[in-house]
């Protein structure tokens, strides 16, 4: 899988973990910044990623501010983005199963990076069902056109 990850100064040290799991699991992983804790504006790395993810250039994105509330925002804002804030792995499971979710967001203030990596396994390793899933997806996405 082709994904693509960035953060905040807040989100480093989730970042590389994330960069370092995913690449183990044979994941393509393009890490768009920031480099370093020096502060940065989160709005240009989540759109950033979710314009890319938007583009068909990268199957799943992720993105690591704080909460993950503002990179949600954000992300949310980009036509064909499902940006989810995962806290626990069942919401990671359904956001991916029933809603398709393209982009994670995590909050390196909320949640440790043994709770991190649960999430993330399980936000990567779940399909999406489609079926009357999709039927919901197709109605959403029918508000924004």
């Amino acid at each position: 899988m082709k994904i693509i990850i960035g953060s905040d100064h807040v989100g480093i040290e989730m970042k590389a973990l994330f960069v370092d799991l995913l690449t183990q699991q044979g994941h393509e992983v393009v890490d768009i910044g920031p480099s370093t804790t020096e502060s940065v504006h989160y709005p240009e790395f989540g759109f950033k990623v979710a314009s890319e993810v938007s583009q068909q250039h990268f199957d799943r994105g992720i993105l690591i501010c704080g909460t993950g509330v503002g990179m949600s925002l954000v992300a949310n804002k980009v036509d064909g983005v499902r940006a989810v804030v995962c806290s626990e792995p069942y919401s990671a499971y359904m956001s991916r199963a029933h809603n398709n979710a393209n982009i994670l967001c995590v909050g390196a203030r909320v949640i440790g990076l043994s709770m991190a990596e649960m999430i993330l396994n399980e936000w990567i390793s779940t399909d999406f069902e489609g079926g009357r899933h999709q039927v919901r997806l197709d109605m959403i996405q029918d508000l924004t056109s």
